[in-house]
């Protein structure tokens, strides 16, 4: 069950950072809190789009958001981020090991060919 929730979180996670618009609206908010509609403005698109991006940010728990009067002002939480760079990292970690084997491989053959060949005495 908790592996579920974990996979359940970075599945949120990395489908809330998979839109380009999404992203951008992280990028602003690492700078500053913003409004919905500060967040909406860079983009061709209405607030209840912009709020709909929002919503996916606010389920990955990437976003986390309060209601000021009639402002709905929203600040980043990158805390979820850090699963996904674990996973990531477990995947570097795989792919480096695969790449220095293979290195050390080539190393080899390279070493082989370049030794000179003993003939044999009659």
């Amino acid at each position: 069950m908790v592996e579920d929730q974990k996979s359940a979180r970075l599945d949120a996670v990395f489908h809330a950072l998979s839109d380009a618009t999404r992203r951008a609206m992280l990028r602003s908010l690492a700078r500053s809190a913003s409004t919905v509609g500060e967040l909406a403005a860079p983009f061709d698109m209405s607030l209840a789009a912009a709020s709909k991006h929002i919503k996916v940010l606010e389920r990955a728990g990437l976003v986390q958001r309060t209601v000021q009067g009639r402002k709905h002002v929203c600040r980043l939480d990158a805390r979820p981020m850090h699963g996904g760079m674990e996973w990531i990292r477990h995947y570097e970690k795989f792919w480096n090991e695969r790449l220095d084997a293979l290195e050390s491989a080539l190393a080899a053959e390279n070493a082989a060919a370049k030794l000179p060949t003993r003939r044999r005495k009659p």
